[in-house]
């Protein structure tokens, strides 16, 4: 359970706010009495979470590419934040096929960029910091496991997009010896996060299975699916993001023993096919639709994916509230009050709210 008074009136920074999951981290931050500026590109998708949600009317917001590292350097130097929070990435596989290299700027240099503009600050300005940086569970090298990667196996990636994720843990690593590590020097600690499958109201992205499932039933077109038999690690959007701020706290307090790479991800039972997903999500909709399966991908996914998570349950006390089916629900309840043009940013709140009791039962 997260601790409110220590997030009261801290300074957090957020890369990618504008983003799905970046808009829901603003939406808990300012829940929790944080002083938040955002950096990011524009909303990627037309409607999104962040103008839904009127994000920017509770955050700082600077309309920035995370490759200028100018203006990151300017607006962190201004900010002078006490926790970073690293979101802004290039998020999808089949788009890091078709550009690699935004994908490897983005995802490796922009890391690069937030880094370095955190320790040019530190040599100014000697405070407590903390930089989370969010890479993803499929940093790792895939080898078709039926059993779940530790935060100590190794790396590797693919495709462009998990291999860049998999550079960024790398320069998480080097980054975390070099500059960051034991003596502290510059007052910095530094943990990566990798995190499972998300899902959540919102999400309005292309290429994702629930996005697509719900553009389909609204569309009354048939639900396109890959994949069928991909096992992923599905889990709210919420999870993960809890995951990320009890590590901020945890290395705020008492960064030595929580620095390096953590996994947050759902249960061995929902860690479940595309298909599954898929059925889960018509029953709870409640609508009948015609589902096309479109065949393997010319372009190679993993078939098989899962996160141990002992470490983060232990030494975190970190632990998964919502199963997949309650999971589901809430997207299917989000996207209903969107369909009737209800109050979003209440209806989001409302379930961090329910989610955050969840905690305490």
């Amino acid at each position: 359970m997260l601790n409110k008074k220590f997030w009261n009136e801290k300074k957090v920074f957020v890369t990618g706010h504008t983003g799905f999951k970046g808009s829901w981290l603003c939406l808990w931050l300012h829940y929790l009495g944080a002083n938040i500026t955002g950096y990011s590109l524009s909303p990627p998708t037309n409607p999104n979470l962040f103008d839904l949600c009127k994000i920017n009317d509770i955050t700082n917001t600077v309309i920035g590419d995370i490759r200028n590292y100018t203006l990151l350097n300017n607006v962190i130097s201004d900010f002078d934040p006490d926790i970073i929070i690293h979101l802004a990435a290039q998020p999808l596989v089949r788009e890091s096929y078709s550009n690699p290299i935004e994908t490897y700027e983005t995802n490796v240099l922009g890391t690069v960029n937030v880094f370095e503009a955190v320790r040019a600050l530190s040599t100014k300005s000697n405070k407590k910091r903390v930089i989370v940086n969010v890479t993803s569970d499929k940093c790792y090298e895939n080898k078709e496991w039926l059993w779940g990667y530790r935060e100590d196996d190794k790396l590797g990636g693919f495709d462009p997009y998990s291999n860049s994720k998999a550079c960024s843990e790398l320069v998480t690593s080097c980054y975390l010896q070099s500059f960051f590590y034991r003596n502290n020097q510059y007052g910095i600690a530094l943990a990566s996060a990798r995190a499972g499958n998300v899902i959540g109201g919102g999400d309005f992205a292309k290429d994702r299975l629930l996005p697509d499932c719900v553009r389909s039933c609204l569309d009354k077109t048939e639900i396109i699916i890959r994949n069928p038999n991909s096992l992923r690690p599905w889990q709210h959007v919420l999870e993960p993001l809890s995951g990320y701020l009890l590590l901020a706290e945890k290395l705020y307090n008492d960064g030595y023993l929580y620095q390096g790479s953590w996994n947050f991800g759902p249960s061995e039972k929902d860690t479940l096919t595309v298909n599954t997903i898929v059925d889960i999500f018509l029953k709870q909709w409640g609508e009948s639709a015609y589902i096309k399966i479109e065949g393997e991908n010319a372009t190679h996914e993993a078939k098989i994916l899962k996160l141990d998570c002992s470490k983060a349950k232990q030494l975190l006390g970190w632990e998964q509230r919502w199963d997949i089916d309650e999971a589901i629900n809430k997207v299917v309840l989000w996207t209903r009050a969107f369909i009737n043009k209800q109050n979003l940013k209440k209806v989001c709140l409302e379930q961090i709210e329910e989610f955050e009791l969840k905690s305490k039962q």
